[in-house]
């Protein structure tokens, strides 16, 4: 046997070790070993029982994304070798226990269904998240898991892609045992009991006691529907999902395998597949620098601060106690303090009444938290995140108050959104130790963080940013020091596109419904509102890249911050909103855009649904590509992960680089030069899309 699987026998027992770093994945290679040790099993009358584990921390996680997503390839060779694998395993003519732990997850579950029995040890996490690829299990997932669990459970378990743990998979008869202790010994005397027993040994295939009544199964199927088009709007995944356990109800267990493969391979050769495959692999590329090696030390983060405790202040240290560190928040003003530690309070109680946390967590987390009118104690910290106001001067004066009180090795970041790092690391005496560390609100939820990096930014610094990200559970992308840095220097040319749109002939409501269709989490305008007028004039001003009258602040914004409208914390902004926050269109703001179109000299005109979403897309196509072009962004995936896990963007289309890439650069070139033909130099094309447009060639090439 090569490295993948190690095969050896204690007493009658054969035992199958699935050694495929680090997760055990299932590869054409890991199919065909685990058949050659099956084999021998089989043959050798010594052996009256079989064992399945993996080594390491899990069982199997799933299986080789790289072997699938190569369709031409080996991903038309792993979904047949694993299916031939499962028929093997279940055929086997001795009893086969899977022996789980750590995870069990896609092809690892359908590789433990195919077994006769199923053993695990306790917190082990058993599901089938293929939708989140875009894809439904094809390893006869959707056939073996009803007969285990019941349609209900299988449905929910499909479309969320969420895992459930060992306790719950006992009760619902997933699995047979929870083994406390050394799982290998409990599987080996769990493997003896079976085999001492007379009789065939169950074959999930041949289960059809929990698949329901046809009246039962037509109504989980259809709020499954229902659930599917709430939980994963637009997408193809889960209603092929809800097809196929369908077909276990109804076929016959081959029949039904038949039916789960031909809706695998549609989904496999979706673009939606292909793009949410993309974001996958994304999000572990973007955590490798190129000059910055993968052993470079990380300074350890043991103790934080946190300086301000307005809403992204708050947020900050709520991110910083929800995963286990203990973090100082200072506010000079004792009101402002306590209205932010009574925010952080709110936040939590609203958790625990929800039920994602219990009330013994939020304490935990509370205790951790612990308020500052002063410096008191910074001196012995490890990391401080200053988070206040967008005012360089401001930053630059508490950059140098804690550059005379921090330890020498503490990490100083700044939250700013949009000011230039360099200028507010003069401010200290150590620029090697400063970064940003953009946080996106709400902090304890986005899971964005983008790492900016300074002219004089360590790499010991950036790896300490990277590995700090990770233990928030946060996706950290590493950005050049440019105004807006990735994500807000993209967001601006996108709002002043969807102003240009209301001024020429839509509304807002029109726009933002566009979005919406398309997949964008919310419309532009409502985003604009729930991040505050008064903040995007801040940032409009802010922005001296060009002097352009395109690039100043938009004569309507102005409008809206003096009337007071700031969008959903005063009740009104682009919509009027009552207590449930939902945006109502207002007439008001209808004759604005009117008088507002006339003072600029637009004549208004019908807009089509295509021309809104090609100017609001391709803005932020084409400021990515200047963004890649002057270096800010290491590579395209950085900026599709940037707006796939910050700003809403629909995960399915893969970011704004991969969706311009699935159209065509040729075809987004020509569509910029039309709208520069029609609106001028706002519209130039960035020399970088012209060039790979010209080439032939993609982003991601």
């Amino acid at each position: 046997m090569s490295d993948f699987v190690k095969f050896s026998t204690e007493d009658t027992v054969g035992i199958i070790t699935i050694d495929n770093p680090p997760v055990n994945v299932l590869s054409s290679d890991v199919c065909e070993q685990i058949e050659r040790c099956l084999d021998t099993i089989a043959s050798n009358a010594a052996i009256e029982a079989a064992v399945l584990i993996g080594a390491g921390r899990s069982f199997v996680a799933g299986a080789d994304i790289n072997e699938l997503a190569n369709a031409s390839g080996a991903g038309r060779t792993l979904v047949p070798k694993l299916g031939h694998l499962l028929g093997k395993l279940e055929t086997l003519n001795k009893p086969a226990i899977a022996a789980l732990h750590g995870s069990a997850l896609g092809g690892g579950l359908e590789l433990a269904m195919a077994a006769h029995y199923r053993v695990a040890a306790p917190g082990t996490k058993l599901g089938q998240p293929e939708v989140n690829l875009g894809l439904i299990p094809g390893g006869q997932g959707t056939q073996r898991l009803p007969r285990l669990v019941g349609l209900a459970k299988a449905v929910e378990m499909c479309i969320s892609g969420a895992p459930i743990d060992s306790g719950e998979a006992k009760d619902l008869g997933l699995i047979d045992q929870i083994i406390d202790g050394d799982l290998l010994a409990g599987s080996i005397a769990f493997a003896k009991k079976m085999s001492a027993q007379n009789g065939a040994h169950p074959k999930v295939s041949e289960l059809s006691t929990k698949l329901g009544t046809p009246s039962e199964n037509a109504v989980i199927l259809d709020a499954g529907r229902k659930q599917a088009v709430k939980l994963r709007r637009k997408m193809f995944a889960p209603l092929a999902a809800l097809e196929a356990l369908e077909a276990a109800t109804v076929l016959p267990f081959e029949e039904g395998c038949k039916k789960e493969g031909e809706l695998f391979r549609q989904c496999l050769a979706s673009s939606q597949s292909k793009a949410l495959i993309h974001a996958f692999f994304g999000e572990r590329e973007v955590a490798k620098v190129p000059d910055v090696r993968s052993d470079t030390p990380a300074l350890p983060i043991k103790k934080v601060g946190v300086v301000g405790a307005g809403t992204m202040g708050s947020g900050i240290a709520m991110a910083f106690a929800n995963s286990a560190l203990p973090v100082l928040l200072k506010e000079v003003d004792p009101i402002a303090l306590e209205r932010g530690m009574t925010r952080i309070r709110t936040n939590y109680e609203n958790s625990v009444k929800r039920g994602r946390i219990t009330a013994e967590e939020m304490a935990q987390r509370l205790a951790l938290i612990q308020p500052r009118s002063d410096y008191e104690d910074f001196n012995d910290l490890d990391l401080i995140v200053e988070a206040v106001f967008e005012s360089l001067d401001v930053k630059k004066q508490i950059f140098a108050e804690l550059d005379k009180i921090a330890k020498p090795e503490c990490v100083f970041a700044t939250n700013t959104s949009v000011l230039d790092i360099d200028t507010i690391a003069q401010s200290a005496s150590r620029p090697e130790m400063v970064v940003g560390l953009h946080f996106f609100n709400p902090a304890n939820v986005m899971r964005l963080l983008e790492i900016v990096r300074g002219k004089r930014t360590s790499k010991t610094v950036l790896a300490t940013a990277l590995s700090l990200a990770k233990s928030l559970h946060k996706v950290g992308v590493v950005v050049g020091n440019c105004f807006g840095f990735v994500g807000n220097r993209m967001l601006l040319p996108y709002i002043r596109e969807a102003i240009f749109l209301v001024q020429e002939g839509t509304t807002p409501e029109r726009v933002d419904r566009v979005l919406y269709d398309w997949g964008m989490a919310m419309g532009i305008f409502a985003v604009c509102d729930v991040i505050g007028i008064e903040v995007l004039i801040h940032i409009f001003e802010q922005d001296k890249t060009s002097d352009k009258p395109s690039h100043r602040v938009p004569g309507i914004l102005e409008k809206l911050y003096q009337s007071g409208r700031l969008g959903q914390k005063t009740g009104a902004g682009w919509y009027r909103y009552k207590q449930d926050h939902k945006p109502v269109p207002d007439s008001e703001i209808l004759a604005w855009i009117e008088s507002s179109a006339k003072e600029s000299g637009l004549q208004r005109r019908d807009i089509s649904d295509e021309e809104i979403l090609d100017r609001c897309t391709h803005a932020l196509i084409n400021e990515g590509a200047r963004i890649l072009e002057e270096g800010y962004a290491l590579r395209s995936v950085d900026i599709d992960i940037v707006y796939l896990t910050g700003y809403g963007f629909p995960a399915y289309r893969g970011g704004p680089m991969f969706y311009a890439d699935t159209l065509g650069l040729a075809n987004v070139y020509a569509r910029v030069l039309e709208f520069q033909k029609m609106h001028g130099s706002r519209w130039e094309p960035a020399p970088r899309l012209r060039q790979l447009a010209e080439e032939g060639r993609t982003f991601s090439s």
